[in-house]
């Protein structure tokens, strides 16, 4: 039996078509928090081995991102000098920082994002 690329696992994950239903989505989660959902469908490259294009973000009552979870650019894991620029563009932003984010699926993405979500509304105390 032959074993499926890495490009050709992204391209078995069916859960890639929810992620896309949701596309400029923009759902109020209490308290004047609000999440956006942004993807699209992009040719699979190096960087974005899954072929799709996300950005799903939490904002604040005043519009400051709060988490993000997005693929707009490489970012560096580790500090400088030593650090290396990711792999792939997938990263998440929470609490003032920027880490690589290993994506696994379009479903795992959405769960690892709503987790971070309830975090911090917890945290703010919205219910």
């Amino acid at each position: 039996m032959t074993s499926l690329s890495a490009v050709d696992k992204y391209l078995e994950d069916r859960s890639i078509e929810r992620l896309l239903d949701l596309d400029a989505e923009i759902i109020e989660v209490g308290g004047g928090y609000w999440v956006k959902i942004s993807a699209k469908r992009v040719a699979p490259t190096a960087a974005k081995p899954h072929g799709i294009d996300y950005s799903l973000c939490l904002l604040a009552p005043n519009g400051d991102r709060r988490v993000c979870y997005d693929n707009a650019h490489p970012v560096q894991s580790g500090r400088p000098p030593s650090g290396r620029m990711s792999q792939t563009n997938d990263h998440a932003h929470a609490r003032g920082t920027v880490t690589p984010y290993s994506y696994v699926s379009a479903e795992q993405l959405l769960i690892d994002f709503w987790a971070d979500v309830e975090r911090v509304l917890k945290e703010e105390g919205i219910p």
